[in-house]
C-alpha cells in the first residue's frame, strides 16, 4: 500500500472510529466496570462476529447487550433457552389462517439486530442447530423458504460456568462459529463501588441514548476490511494457529524453534480450525480500527488471541492433571513464539 493511501486511510479510520468511542462512552454511563466486555462486544459488531459470554449471574451481561442495542437504535431480542424450547420458538413457523384457508409465515424472535441467547447451553441440540444456521448463514429457513436476517446481526450467547445440571454442552461445530468467548469476571472493588452507587435504587435506571446509527456500523465494517495487515503479521498469526495444532509444528515458519513449543503441544488434544486464523486476523484488524490505526501491529493479535482461541482448544488429560486452562496454554504459546 502506498504512503498516501495509508495516510488517507488513517484519517478515515480516525474519523469513523470516533462514533464508536461515543458508543463506548454511552455504554459506560450505564454499565459500570466490565470495560473488556464492552470493548469486545463493539469489536465483534464491527468484525461481523458473534460472542459467547461465560460468567456467573449478575455481572451485567444482559444489561451490556441491551445497552449496546440502545446506543445504536437497533432491534433487540432476548431469548431464554429452557430445555423444552423448540426450533419454531426461535426462528418462527407457518400458521394456518382459517378464514383464507392459506398458510402464512410468522418470523420468530431471532429476527433482530442484537439477539441475546441466555443460557444457551440449556437448549437441546435441535435448537442449537437452528441457531447455527442463523449465525453462519445469517438467514432462517421455514418450510423451505429462506429469509435474510437484518444487518447487522449479532448473537451474544451466555452460559453459566458453575451450574451444569440439566445443560447440553455446546458442540465444537457451534463453538467454532463464535468469534469470541469472553470470560466475564467480577468487577474490582472500585468498580463495584460505582455499580452500587449507580444501581442501588428502586427507580428504574437510565435508558441509553442512540449516539450512532446502524449505517455507521456497516460503514465501519467496510473500513475494517481495508486495515493494512503486513505479511509478517499474517505469518505470526499462522504460527500461533499452527503451534496450537498437535503434530503440525513442522509447518511453523523458519523463524521459529520447535524445541520449547513441542512440550506445550503435548497439552493440546485438538487445535483451532482455519476459521480461527480468519477470526484472529479479522479481530486484529478491528482492534487496530478501535485504536484509531490504519494498520495492524503484533500487539493487536495478542490483545484478541485469548478471546478468539480459548474455545477452539481441547486440552489433553495431561493438561488437566497439571490444572492448566486453555488461557494458560495460550499464554505459553504467545510467550514462546517470536514476535515480528
Amino acid at each position: 500500500m502506498e504512503n498516501m493511501d495509508i495516510q488517507a486511510l488513517q484519517q478515515l479510520v480516525r474519523s469513523k472510529s470516533a462514533a464508536l468511542e461515543l458508543v463506548k462512552t454511552e455504554i459506560g454511563r450505564i454499565v459500570s466496570g466490565q470495560e473488556h466486555l464492552v470493548k469486545q462486544l463493539i469489536l465483534a459488531m464491527i468484525a461481523n462476529g458473534h460472542v459467547l459470554l461465560e460468567g456467573v449471574p449478575g455481572l451485567a451481561k444482559t444489561l451490556a447487550v441491551r445497552t449496546l442495542a440502545g446506543t445504536l437504535d437497533g432491534s433487540f431480542s432476548r431469548l431464554q433457552f429452557p430445555p423444552d424450547l423448540l426450533p419454531a420458538d426461535l426462528i418462527g413457523t407457518r400458521i394456518y389462517d382459517v378464514k383464507t384457508g392459506e398458510f402464512s409465515t410468522k418470523i420468530g424472535p431471532v429476527y433482530a439486530n442484537f439477539v441475546l441467547a441466555d443460557e444457551i447451553n440449556r437448549a437441546p441440540a435441535k435448537v442449537q442447530s437452528a441457531l447455527l444456521e442463523c449465525m453462519q448463514e445469517r438467514q432462517i429457513t421455514i418450510a423451505g423458504e429462506s429469509t435474510r436476517l437484518p444487518d447487522p446481526f449479532l448473537v451474544l450467547a451466555t452460559q453459566n460456568p458453575i451450574e451444569q445440571e440439566g445443560t447440553y454442552p455446546l458442540p465444537e461445530a457451534q463453538l467454532d462459529r463464535f468469534m469470541f468467548k469472553v470470560k466475564v469476571d467480577y468487577p474490582s472493588r472500585a468498580e463495584e463501588m460505582q455499580v452500587v452507587e449507580h444501581m442501588a435504587h428502586t427507580a428504574e435506571f437510565d435508558k441509553p441514548v442512540a449516539v450512532a446509527t446502524l449505517d455507521e456500523i456497516r460503514a465501519a465494517r467496510e473500513i475494517v476490511d481495508k486495515i493494512y495487515i503486513d505479511e509478517k503479521i499474517i505469518e505470526y498469526i499462522l504460527d500461533i494457529i499452527t503451534a496450537a495444532r498437535p503434530g503440525k509444528l513442522r509447518d511453523l515458519s523458519a523463524r521459529q524453534s520447535e524445541a520449547k513449543l513441542d512440550s506445550i503441544a503435548n497439552y493440546i488434544e485438538y487445535g483451532p480450525s482455519p476459521r480461527g486464523s480468519i477470526n484472529l486476523a479479522l479481530a486484529a484488524r478491528g482492534n487496530a480500527f478501535l485504536a484509531g490505526r490504519a494498520y495492524v501491529v503484533p500487539q493487536d493479535v495478542k490483545d484478541v488471541a485469548f478471546d478468539v482461541l480459548r474455545h477452539r482448544l481441547i486440552l489433553t488429560y495431561e493438561a488437566e492433571a497439571e490444572n492448566l486452562t486453555t488461557d494458560d496454554v495460550i499464554a505459553q504459546l504467545l510467550d514462546e513464539l517470536r514476535t515480528p
